[in-house]
C-alpha cells in the first residue's frame, strides 16, 4: 500500500487483533495490522496517528544525529561482543525460562541494525550481540521479552502483563532502549 509523502511506511500483517505503529531505527514507520483489516482502515489509523508519528520520528532523528559522532565498532570488536553474548545470554535464558514457565529451541547471536531480539514460532531465539553494550538489567529485559513471546506471540495486554509479572519495572528498560538503542545500533556501521 503506497501511502505517499516523505515517510517510508511498511505494513506487516499477522494474526493480531489490533493495529499498531513503530518507528524503526532507519526512521521508516512499521505498521502492524491484522490480516483482514482493510487498507482504508489502516490509512484512517495513520491519519489519526500522524501527529504522534511525526513527533516520535523527530525525536528518533535527533537521537540518530547525536549518534553520528559515535565510534563505529570494528569487525573484531563485534566478534568479541558476539563471543561474550554467547556466554552471557544463554545463561540468562536458562535462568528466566523456568520462571516464566516456557521452553525454547536454539539460541542464535547476531549483529543486527534494527532488532534486539526475536522469537520464532518454533521457539528459536535470536539476540543482538550489541546487547552486551547495555547494562545487565536491560539485557535481562530483552531476554524476558523474547521468552514471554513463547506464551504470547504478540504485544497484547496479556503479553505485557506476563513481562510485568517477571520484571515489574520493565518500562525503565523499555525507555532505556528507546533513548539509547539507536546510538548503540549505529555503532554497527555500514555492515551487519
Amino acid at each position: 500500500m503506497d501511502l505517499g509523502g516523505d515517510i517510508k511506511y511498511y505494513i506487516k500483517r499477522s494474526r493480531r487483533k489490533t493495529v499498531s505503529v513503530e518507528i524503526e531505527p532507519d526512521l521508516s514507520v512499521l505498521i502492524r495490522a491484522p490480516y483482514r483489516m482493510p487498507d482504508r482502515e489502516i490509512r484512517k489509523f495513520l491519519d489519526e496517528s500522524e501527529g504522534w508519528i511525526r513527533k516520535h520520528r523527530a525525536e528518533a532523528a535527533e537521537r540518530l544525529k547525536n549518534a553520528g559522532n559515535v565510534k563505529k565498532l570494528s569487525m573484531d570488536e563485534i566478534r568479541e561482543l558476539a563471543e561474550e553474548a554467547l556466554k552471557d545470554i544463554p545463561e540468562r535464558v536458562r535462568h528466566f525460562a523456568p520462571i516464566i514457565g516456557v521452553t525454547y529451541g536454539r539460541i542464535t547471536i547476531r549483529n543486527q541494525k534494527s532488532r534486539w531480539g526475536s522469537c520464532s514460532s518454533k521457539g528459536n531465539l535470536n539476540f543482538n550481540c550489541l546487547l552486551m553494550l547495555a547494562p545487565p538489567e536491560h539485557r535481562d529485559y530483552v531476554v524476558v521479552h523474547e521468552l514471554c513471546h513463547r506464551k504470547e506471540m504478540n504485544h497484547s495486554g496479556r503479553f505485557w502483563s506476563e513481562v510485568a509479572r517477571i520484571l515489574p519495572d520493565y518500562r525503565k528498560s523499555k525507555k532505556w532502549f528507546d533513548d539509547n538503542g539507536g546510538a548503540l545500533m549505529s555503532r554497527i556501521g555500514g555492515r551487519g
